[in-house]
């Protein structure tokens, strides 16, 4: 591992806030005000809609709660809160939505737990942010406000068909030929000259500090926030000595390897379409998203890596490569398919052809034209490969022979459960082509997969199965079955409105004495009532903080730090039906909500629980009374039959008969 490497796997350490920070953050989200950012949000009644931005739809379905704080998209099931929000749509991790969210809010971070080192690095690199920041506006205004830079960097970017709305768009900037221009300015506005080279914007010569990129277009790089987090600097005039592009070194922000080109820009647009676009260069970037094609991000001319295949996996499971069609680019694209296989990505290839790279090609057919191309011309990966391989053979029966276990070898990568299906339609499909038996390339796949099985340090590792998996895989149930699963079904919703009736109401007045929470722990049901434990272990979260003097509310479980507590919160305070606004007007009455009458929904709630007791109280008696001979004992059981099912009635009677069905 590089130096570099090793100081970015430092500040991908978990980063503890501490909660005043987070509190404080939590205390200013205003969810209208942050959705708003990204959403055209309109109101209606006491929620706001709008086109969700998760999937395509020309009805608004997304609707956001502000007494609630959560979203709910009607169309394709997404919910949750702000910062849930922020982690979905802009693709980063809970400690960047916090981040995101204490920049806009001003909010000073306090962090604990971070030992010196990685607070020192976190330093280096929070400084060399704020560098990139005011290189990239020096070079932006250098290109678009300077006589110089409009006469030569302009110029040319518009002989390349840039127009100025994607240069804005993209940062694009210009550094003067002066062989100090942006030393000079940096240093008079007190950046560090250590810092200065550590960024690659300044090289020293002689004693002397000098821009590194003079002469060049810049094209900024963007991290996954928006943040400049390195440079590439591409030469203008012809000069054969000089390299053709100049990348920033790698640095604390900066590791290549990790980075697409325009991933930030792309991420929406790949997310709706679901699929990603592959390409090589800037330039290909930018000319496809002025073309309205904005799914596409470059690997900057370099070989996929893993780190790289990842990002785009978090965007979706199919990736297109769009490469030259020379020798080159066919290897180039050959290069990154065993990663891309192993991480489950789904690959596709289109060759650009006469000589053409996809900058150049949008601009000579136009978008249209472009995108028919791409859909036609998609080849998959796999038999491309195939194919390319026997065309070099040609008759050659040794190099057919490699052929068989390069393709078997290939194969194998496609390793994952849910991917064996489209495995053997490979193994199929391969076989036919080579004309070979199906079973003998099946074997040599086993046996490729065998040995990077022993290679393996840890063995195999198998992911847990989860029980929706289990669920998953089930045959759909009938007749009693259906009905076991429909019951099952109603126990989870009445749990979950157990749990949703203490997070927004415990807080409430009771009576003079005690508040809701008191009630209802007095109330309160023992575990083993809950078959969904998950919700049980909310009830205890939400004791344990009560018990402390902490008053919970639903922001305390909905923006809980842990993801797993903060959807379950956001799926119990799910609101799929709302009071009409209008109710009020048109019949001229008050009319009640749920808030006037949370008593009643306390104690139809817990009613439910001991209903559900009493319940299985009764059949348990009833299974022993059916298996008892002794006449005393079968009294006993009838007695308690009788007394269980009056305890019953009395709960329905309580609960007003609101108990949900």
């Amino acid at each position: 591992m590089s130096i570099c490497t090793a100081r970015m796997d430092c500040l991908l350490l978990p980063v503890m806030i501490s909660q005043q920070s987070i509190q404080q953050i939590l205390n200013r989200i205003d969810i209208i005000e942050i959705l708003g950012e990204f959403i055209k949000l309109k109101k209606r009644g006491t929620n706001y809609l709008g086109l969700c931005p998760f999937h395509n739809e020309k009805s608004p379905s997304f609707t956001v709660s502000p007494a609630k704080e959560i979203y709910k998209c009607f169309g394709c099931g997404k919910s949750g809160n702000t910062i849930g929000f922020l982690m979905e749509h802009e693709k980063i991790s809970y400690v960047e939505a916090l981040r995101w969210l204490a920049a806009k809010y001003h909010v000073e971070l306090e962090e604990t737990e971070v030992s010196p080192e990685v607070k020192a690095i976190q330093q280096v690199a929070d400084s060399l942010y704020i560098v990139n920041s005011f290189a990239q506006k020096y070079f932006s205004k250098a290109l678009l406000e300077t006589e110089h830079g409009m006469d030569i960097g302009l110029s040319y970017l518009k002989q390349r068909g840039f127009q100025e709305e994607i240069i804005r768009k993209f940062q694009l900037g210009f550094s003067p030929e002066e062989k100090n221009a942006f030393a000079r300015e940096a240093i008079a506005n007190q950046f560090n000259p250590e810092l200065l080279l550590k960024s690659g914007l300044v090289v020293s010569r002689y004693d002397e500090y000098l821009d590194n990129y003079r002469g060049r277009i810049i094209f900024p790089i963007h991290n996954n926030t928006g943040k400049v987090s390195g440079f590439g600097a591409r030469i203008i005039k012809t000069n054969d000595k000089a390299p053709k592009y100049i990348n920033t070194p790698e640095n604390e922000i900066y590791v290549k390897s990790r980075i697409l080109y325009g991933s930030y820009f792309a991420r929406q647009a790949i997310d709706k379409n679901d699929e990603c676009l592959l390409v090589e260069g800037y330039t290909d970037v930018i000319s496809l998203h002025q073309a309205g094609i904005e799914n596409v991000v470059a690997s900057g001319g370099t070989s996929l890596t893993q780190d790289q295949l990842r990002l785009v996996k978090k965007y979706t499971s199919n990736l297109t490569i769009i490469y030259d069609g020379d020798t080159a680019g066919v290897k180039a694209a050959l290069r990154g398919l065993d990663m891309a296989l192993e991480e489950g990505l789904n690959v596709k290839l289109v060759l650009i052809p006469d000589k053409e790279d996809p900058d150049s090609y949008v601009n000579k057919v136009g978008a249209a034209a472009f995108r028919d191309f791409v859909a036609v011309n998609k080849k998959d990966f796999i038999l491309f490969q195939l194919e390319v391989s026997l065309k070099d053979a040609g008759a050659d029966s040794s190099r057919k022979a490699a052929i068989v276990n390069q393709i078997a070898e290939t194969i194998s990568r496609i390793n994952k459960t849910e991917d064996f299906t489209k495995q053997q339609d490979y193994i199929r499909r391969c076989s036919e082509i080579m004309k070979i038996e199906e079973t003998g390339l099946n074997a040599l796949v086993n046996k490729f997969i065998r040995e990077r099985v022993a290679k393996s340090a840890q063995g195999s590792f198998k992911e847990p199965f989860t029980v929706q998996e289990a669920t998953d895989q089930m045959p759909p149930e009938t007749g009693e079955d259906a009905d076991m699963l429909l019951l099952l079904f109603k126990d989870e919703m009445q749990e979950r409105a157990v749990v949703k009736a203490l997070i927004e109401f415990g807080v409430k007045e009771w009576n003079e004495e005690k508040k809701v929470a008191d009630y209802f722990f007095e109330e309160m049901i023992e575990e083993d009532l809950f078959d969904n434990k998950q919700l049980y272990d909310l009830i205890l979260m939400y004791k344990k903080w009560y018990d402390e003097g902490i008053e919970p509310t639903p922001r305390n479980f909905l923006y809980h730090e842990d993801q797993q507590v903060s959807r379950l919160s956001v799926s119990i305070m799910d609101f799929p039906y709302e009071l009409s606004f209008k109710w009020k007007e048109e019949y001229e009455m008050p009319v009640a909500t749920r808030e006037d009458m949370y008593k009643e929904e306390i104690i139809s709630t817990l009613g439910y629980l001991k209903l559900r007791k009493i319940k299985r109280m009764i059949a348990q008696n009833q299974q022993d009374l059916e298996k008892e001979t002794i006449a005393e004992k079968q009294l006993v059981l009838i007695q308690t039959h009788q007394h269980l099912k009056q305890l019953e009635r009395e709960l329905l009677k309580q609960a007003g008969t609101v108990i949900m069905r």
